[in-house]
């Protein structure tokens, strides 16, 4: 393994792509856009990247800053409670260290929000620690370059593959290692019709001699994902529209939404809009016409939503499962994060309403 470095390090000198946090050293850019890029691809991130750095250029800045400001900044970049953990984190950082992220790996870890990966990251980029970075890129290189037949999803195999990459990572630019691997699984090594012919340490790579690349990386097979149908009411009255802050135990804290939820066996889609009304706001409502249906998947199973016109018949609207309810203009619904799939809804309400 030790002879992919240098190959590995001159593609990468040659090949790296331009990122508004690479070649930098400041531990909260590099915090930033680790936290960013998990699961979700480089081309999505750099906008919100920019966006977030400027409202939020440092951790004490962060760390004094609403919740719903840095979820509005993350709002469509999806898995919501990497911004909550960033803000969290950030609020430790900046009271009991001085503003200053710790340097070596093992106490990064201790900070809420930064696991291996991202830890790894922040050390090596920024502190010149020579730690391994392990991700989804980083299994598929290693596992075709070894024939790696160990399951990926198995927390065994990833200190496996952490251990082994410890003995080759350079002292001197480790972070360089470490990106040139990330680097080489997203632009060579793909999953899918990965460029064999392109690759910088083909020949020292025991998948492609084999020609077995394509069984690697083993991961078991996921289940099917479950699939929910959910349905939404838009209640307006007064020239405004209610809106519900999702409580901070509850999957996407803090967010706000439309008042409805899952459908239950043998019941409409509109029935259902009229029971979560009254058990989510404690109002009797009724439902006028369709405005909206949204597909969207998460990472465990898929929704369809359902989203309703209605008008208010009684009651006043508290918050009896959420953490706050609010009658809002809908010129207003823009200063409020909502979940991306709720964006294509606002967007048909807005163009009935003007």
């Amino acid at each position: 393994m030790r002879q992919i470095v240098t190959p590995l390090l001159n593609w990468y000198e040659l090949n790296k792509r331009e990122m508004p946090w690479r070649d930098v050293r400041d531990p909260y850019l590099i915090w930033i856009s680790e936290i960013m890029l998990q699961q979700t691809q480089v081309e999505t991130v750099r906008p919100y990247f920019d966006r977030f750095i400027k409202l939020f250029p440092d951790v004490n800045t962060l760390a004094f800053s609403d919740q719903q400001q840095v979820l509005k900044a993350w709002e469509g970049l999806g898995y919501y409670s990497r911004a909550r953990n960033l803000h969290k984190a950030s609020k430790l950082v900046s009271s009991e260290m001085n503003g200053q992220l710790p340097g070596k790996f093992e106490e990064l870890l201790e900070i809420p929000g930064i696991g291996p990966y991202t830890a790894a990251a922040i050390a090596s980029i920024a502190f010149n620690e020579s730690v391994p970075v392990v991700d989804g890129n980083v299994f598929r290189v290693f596992a075709r370059l070894t024939e790696l037949e160990d399951d990926i999803s198995r927390p065994q195999t990833r200190k496996l593959v952490f251990e082994s990459l410890k003995e080759i990572i350079p002292s001197e630019n480790p972070s360089d290692f470490n990106q040139a691997v990330m680097e080489l699984g997203a632009l060579i090594c793909r999953p899918k019709q990965p460029k064999c012919d392109e690759c910088p340490v083909a020949e020292y790579c025991s998948g492609f001699r084999q020609g077995t690349f394509a069984r690697f990386p083993v991961k078991r097979k996921m289940k099917d994902r479950p699939h929910k149908e959910i349905a939404v009411g838009l209640c307006f009255a007064n020239g405004k529209v209610l809106i519900a802050r999702r409580h901070e135990n509850q999957m996407l804290a803090g967010m706000w939404e439309f008042p409805g939820g899952k459908v239950e066996s043998g019941e409409s889609f509109t029935e259902c809009v009229k029971r979560e009304f009254m058990e989510e706001v404690g109002l009797e409502i009724t439902v006028t016409e369709k405005l909206a249906e949204v597909d969207h998947a998460f990472t465990h199973f898929s929704i369809t939503i359902h989203a309703y016109l209605c008008t208010l018949i009684s009651g006043t609207a508290q918050p009896l499962s959420g953490s706050e309810v609010r009658w809002v203009l809908p010129s207003e619904l823009s200063q409020y994060p909502f979940p991306k799939a709720n964006q294509v809804i606002i967007n048909s309400f807005l163009n009935r309403t003007v």
